[in-house]
């Protein structure tokens, strides 16, 4: 069992992939133990961000907080936190690991396209610099 499970949050499915990890945290989850939800949001170039308004900017971070808040509710059986990251999704992660001192991360993977073996997703970095036990799910 674990005591602190970070989750990456996924949101472009109306959070079906996180819910379903959550579900999976649940059963794995230590008696008294803790869940963090961290949402990553790229950064934007400087060149495109001084073209975007920042209440633009603002009002995606809030809705970001509001999905994440949502999702993270439906679980009050559980201790679930809520983090928002914004940089490189993989290093963020990993950053939030550390700093939970998690035990665990659960990462959704789509099935690998051939950009995937030259770069690495997200996924795969995580699995590669991890500290932890990862677990890898679709």
């Amino acid at each position: 069992m674990y005591n602190s499970i970070i989750i990456a949050a996924a949101l472009f499915n109306e959070g079906a992939t996180t819910r379903a990890a959550l579900d999976k945290a649940r059963k794995l989850l230590s008696e008294g133990g803790k869940v963090t939800l961290v949402h990553v949001i790229d950064e934007i170039p400087g060149y495109v961000a001084a073209a975007i308004p920042q209440s633009q900017i603002s009002a995606r971070r809030r809705d970001v907080e509001e999905q994440l808040a949502a999702i993270a509710g439906e679980y009050s059986d559980m201790s679930v936190s809520t983090v928002i990251r914004q940089g490189q999704p993989s290093a963020s992660i990993l950053g939030c690991a550390q700093e939970a001192n998690a035990d665990l991360i659960m990462i959704a993977s789509h099935k690998p396209g051939l950009s995937d073996y030259f770069i690495g997703s997200t996924a795969a970095r995580i699995v590669r610099h991890a500290q932890v036990s990862v677990l890898v799910t679709r």
